[in-house]
């Protein structure tokens, strides 16, 4: 598969996104097609909160004070970035993921109540049995029209990455407003959930074998050297 490869997500994941990309061999441009938003939100009493969970560093970042009374309290988090925020704001982290919401959720050792602070879009969740989870939403991502420069660029091909099923219906229908022929675009979505939200007709498309960003990489990297998509 020929041509670059774009990465659409809000900042600042999107240029660290494309800050990675040279360490998988792969030239990442940032277009960020999204903006995050703070909603307000009302904490609930701490004491009846064990722990967080956090499936997004813009969680943590959207909260603001409202966090403020939950310092001193565990974190369950979905990764490495997030974690690194959530100590960033005061908090003790308990456990870090590697694949997921769900995987790290099943490692909670019940009795616990949970705060997961969320985005609009999120991964609904199956709690084990004796965990609650007392759910907030914190942030939005409010989506932008894709410039004209970034249109002209994908009419001549080349590969995006897909990081949430939002970026994935926006970006389709973005492509679409626009005449960007479906078949000169090929897809790298982070799950088979944000792979189907992106609809059909595509040059290619395919689900990284893991929800992590590692793994979006390694499969975008893959796609670029196939030959079978050239």
């Amino acid at each position: 598969m020929s041509g670059p490869v774009f990465a659409i997500r809000p900042e600042p994941g999107c240029s660290a996104t494309a800050a990675r990309g040279p360490q998988m061999g792969l030239a990442i441009e940032a277009w960020p097609l999204f903006e995050i938003a703070p909603l307000p939100w009302e904490p609930p009493p701490p004491e009846r909160i064990d722990a967080l969970l956090l499936g997004s560093a813009n969680a943590v970042r959207c909260a603001g004070s409202g966090l403020d009374v939950f310092r001193g309290k565990s974190a369950y988090a979905v990764g490495k970035v997030t974690a690194a925020a959530a100590e960033a704001a005061g908090l003790t982290i308990a456990a870090t993921g590697r694949g997921g919401l769900q995987p790290l959720l099943e490692t909670v050792r019940p009795p616990r109540t949970l705060l997961r602070l969320a985005g609009e879009e999120h991964v609904p969740l199956r709690p084990p049995l004796g965990v609650v989870i007392d759910k907030r939403i914190v942030y939005r991502s409010a989506a932008r029209p894709m410039p004209e420069p970034l249109a002209e660029r994908l009419r001549q091909g080349g590969l995006v990455l897909l990081h949430s099923g939002a970026a994935a219906r926006h970006f389709a229908d973005e492509c679409d407003r626009l005449g960007v022929p479906r078949t000169a675009v090929a897809l790298a979505a982070l799950g088979p959930r944000i792979a189907e939200a992106a609809g059909e007709g595509w040059r290619a498309l395919r689900s990284a074998s893991a929800p992590r960003e590692a793994a979006l990489l390694a499969l975008a990297r893959d796609m670029c050297h196939d030959p079978h998509q050239n």
